[in-house]
């Protein structure tokens, strides 16, 4: 069995070594070491750690802080789970939003000291953390089941006018205050650019964003998923016929992960490899201890829509939306282009985080969005020459790195002050 997957694993090289992009070289020697490195080593299974059986609240109650969660509705009926580590009457409120394929655990599997929310929660915020639709805490609507196509009918462009001002009227409603920050990571950015510029009355009740990885200009690929993008329209027919519109089935995936990748040290140090193709590749950054709490999160649910508004995205070069047939977007939009959506407008000051590493957000289309954005008081770039794409979340040093110049941003925020950071 290991001698047929090893020549699986070298047909694939040889296939990505005749693919034209400037990486492939890079990502076809990496398989090429994981295998020679990892196939021999001996089958030592990882030290059990008890996150990897927790959801988020159990993750945020071992490490010694309270936790509350919030069942919340849209607009349009989906039912949407907020997490919180609650702070004083005197705190202020920030919201942290997960990425694609993500959740809310993303912001507390690094541990206590070490993750966001909880450095948020020491230096006394009231933190939130928000689940997206059709992820493992929003799976649900009013009348709508996911087995149905009609549920996963969303991109980040409902994510964007519905959930997040559910989240953000929810959050200021409560506290009868603005919301300080909110931080987005890659389609956590996406989905607040899109509210700013559709709804900016709910904008308005924020008052400072931070974009990691700001996912919005995405025509500048690295990564090997580019090669899928010609293939979108058969993949989105698969997925119509076996997985009603939802992008693999999460749980059935993470649970062969959690089968393939935890069985022994080798096996998960190929796993988390094989992750950094997609992404970027920065072994020296990740904690391999972590990757089954990685996966008893990671993959979530997404629709195959917002894969392809994505797609779309990055064929186009244009931060839009989603595009139809050009019969339906002369009934939609009264055009038959999708209109851009419009930056210029969003006034809220807007610090913007990149890394050179990330093979999913280019540098281009970071310093691209900067130039379309009126108020951007902090462009910074990670100074860790392999800093990737998933480890604004999941880097042994983000909080040195990243979280430290976050925590710098929003004190200047919280004086009346804010400013470029020297």
């Amino acid at each position: 069995m290991k001698l047929i997957g090893l020549m699986f694993l070298l047909s694939f090289c040889n296939h990505l070594s005749a693919a034209p992009i400037n990486v492939t070289s890079e990502i076809s020697t990496l398989i090429r070491r994981i295998i020679w490195i990892n196939w021999n080593q001996s089958n030592i299974s990882h030290k059990f750690n008890p996150d990897a059986i927790l959801n988020t609240p159990g993750m945020i109650k071992k490490a010694g802080y309270p936790a509350e969660s919030y069942i919340i509705m849209t607009e349009d009926g989906y039912l949407l789970t907020l997490h919180r580590i609650p702070g004083g009457n005197n705190s202020l409120p920030v919201l942290l939003q997960h990425g694609l394929l993500c959740s809310s655990a993303d912001w507390v599997v690094l541990g206590k000291g070490k993750a966001l929310a909880y450095l948020l929660a020491d230096q006394g915020y009231d933190v939130w953390l928000g689940n997206f639709r059709g992820n493992i805490y929003s799976k649900a609507h009013i009348f709508l089941s996911p087995k149905n196509s009609s549920f996963w009918n969303f991109s980040f462009h409902e994510m964007g006018i519905y959930d997040l001002p559910a989240m953000i009227t929810f959050i200021t409603n409560m506290r009868s205050q603005p919301l300080h920050t909110y931080i987005g990571h890659s389609m956590g950015a996406t989905s607040f650019f899109i509210m700013a510029s559709e709804r900016p009355k709910i904008a308005r009740m924020v008052q400072m964003m931070v974009g990691l990885a700001p996912a919005v200009l995405v025509n500048h690929l690295q990564s090997p998923v580019q090669h899928l993008l010609p293939f979108k329209n058969e993949i989105k027919r698969v997925m119509q016929l076996f997985f009603h519109d939802e992008f693999l089935q999460s749980d059935f995936v993470r649970f062969l992960l959690k089968k393939i990748c935890q069985r022994n040290i080798s096996l998960g140090e190929i796993c988390s490899n094989f992750m950094f193709m997609i992404w970027g590749d920065d072994r020296e950054q990740f904690n391999n201890t972590l990757l089954p709490v990685i996966l008893n999160h990671f993959p979530t649910s997404i629709s195959v829509k917002t894969l392809l508004h994505y797609s779309q995205i990055a064929d186009s070069g244009k931060f839009r939306k989603y595009e139809y047939s050009r019969v339906k977007n002369l009934l939609i939009y009264n055009s038959m282009n999708p209109p851009n959506y419009d930056l210029s407008n969003i006034t809220i000051p807007v610090a913007l985080f990149y890394a050179n590493n990330d093979w999913l957000i280019s540098t281009k289309g970071v310093k691209r969005l900067y130039h379309l954005l009126p108020n951007v008081v902090d462009m910074y770039e990670v100074p860790w020459s392999k800093f990737n794409h998933m480890d604004f979340i999941w880097a042994k040093d983000a909080s040195k790195l990243v979280y430290d110049r976050i925590l710098k941003i929003m004190r200047r925020e919280n004086s009346n002050n804010v400013r470029s950071v020297e």
